[in-house]
């Protein structure tokens, strides 16, 4: 996707919707149900990639025993 440096999780979550709503809701000519089918793939992909890297930077601060804050990677597990 070109445009990924400028769309939002938010924007591109929104965009999908639409084209869900669209190929069920409007009878579309196939060309332009495969067109929508086709974004909305690459949306999704850009929309699990965006969580996929969230998922790896999110970090929890902690107080260590010295009355400390730090930083540390979230485990998932």
């Amino acid at each position: 996707m070109s445009d990924k440096e400028e769309l939002s999780f938010g924007t591109a979550l929104k965009q999908l919707e639409e084209i869900v709503n669209k190929l069920e809701g409007q009878e579309l000519s196939l060309e332009n149900s495969l067109a929508e089918f086709e974004r909305g793939i690459k949306l999704s992909k850009f929309c699990s990639q965006t969580l996929e890297e969230a998922e790896t930077k999110i970090e929890t601060i902690i107080k260590d025993e010295a009355d400390e804050l730090q930083i540390e990677p979230y485990d998932m597990e």
